[in-house]
């Protein structure tokens, strides 16, 4: 292969992250072309429902899936923590890479610290790992859900929608929006999705542009990510659960991993942290503490 195109959603922060990607590719093959075919999904033209209520997140790949099948690009780009546990049948995740910081951060200029917000503040987020994990610390905060790519959910805090918003600081990192005011989230406070921070590249089962992406593979980052998505397959939670999960790789051969499942009011929160050698080995591990402390309960059938 000679040339490599790019599926990718419309939005800012995924057309940034598209040409990284495509960046690291012609900075690891001389000679290749690199084409972004930008496409505009359901989930980002339906702003004003919930994504639940349209099919989920599964909307921002679907049709970049399709783009795949029908031989209009060659791979995809994802944030990982907006893939569901299981690709569909015929695809899959060869690059898992290029971890960020994978913290949530509050967005505000109201306070220099999480429990100094104003009692009552309103904080916009239509996360319910994020709404219950914060709430559960916090009872009197008000979350109301918002909606867009981060520069519509800055644009909506501007305006005084609400006092505060729940991002990923990797977005606001890509980005380059770190000039704003907010506060990172600790993992103690607010575990992060599953994969956020990184990004995934999605192709073919069998493309022959597997082996131009080899360069770009990150096994430390895809032990700790596969370790947190492996957990998630577990709990049969996905992106709308309230479940959060964090993995670092030690370096030294084993992979921390911690877990955490919530109430969808926040009330009730039980967390498990293990270390061991392998993704499917420390995953293995937290789910089945998560199990005898009665995540079943919390995530319902």
């Amino acid at each position: 292969m000679n040339s490599i195109r790019i599926a990718t959603r419309k939005s800012p922060l995924a057309l940034e992250q598209a040409k990284f990607i495509k960046e690291k590719l012609l900075a690891a093959h001389s000679g290749i072309s690199v084409e972004l075919v930008g496409i505009t999904t359901k989930g980002d033209v339906i702003l004003d429902q919930p994504l639940q209520a349209i099919g989920g997140k599964g909307l921002f790949i679907k049709e970049l899936e399709l783009a795949l099948l029908d031989g209009r690009a060659d791979i995809a780009v994802h944030s990982v923590k907006d893939l569901p546990y299981q690709l569909a049948d015929g695809f899959c995740l060869p690059v898992i890479a290029y971890r960020e910081d994978p913290r949530d951060v509050l967005v505000t200029d109201l306070c220099t610290s999480f429990d100094d917000l104003p009692r009552g503040a309103s904080v916009g987020s239509s996360s319910l790992r994020r709404k219950a994990q914060l709430q559960g610390k916090r009872p009197d905060l008000e979350f109301v859900p918002i909606r867009g790519n981060v520069g519509t959910r800055l644009e909506k805090l501007d305006a005084g929608d609400c006092a505060a918003v729940v991002l990923a600081y990797a977005g606001l990192y890509r980005l380059n929006l770190l000039e704003r005011n907010f506060i990172a989230l600790s993992t103690d406070l607010c575990l992060p999705a599953a994969g956020q921070g990184a990004l995934g590249i999605e192709c073919l089962s069998g493309s022959q542009v597997i082996d131009l992406l080899e360069p770009l593979s990150d096994s430390m980052a895809e032990a700790a990510v596969l370790s947190e998505r492996y957990l998630v397959e577990s709990l049969q939670a996905d992106c709308s659960s309230p479940v959060g999960a964090h993995a670092l790789h030690l370096g030294d051969g084993q992979i921390s991993l911690t877990g955490a499942v919530a109430s969808e009011t926040g009330d009730k929160l039980i967390r498990s942290s293990a270390v061991a050698k392998t993704p499917r080995e420390v995953s293995d591990r937290v789910f089945e503490e998560l199990c005898s402390m009665g995540s079943r309960d919390l995530l319902g059938p």
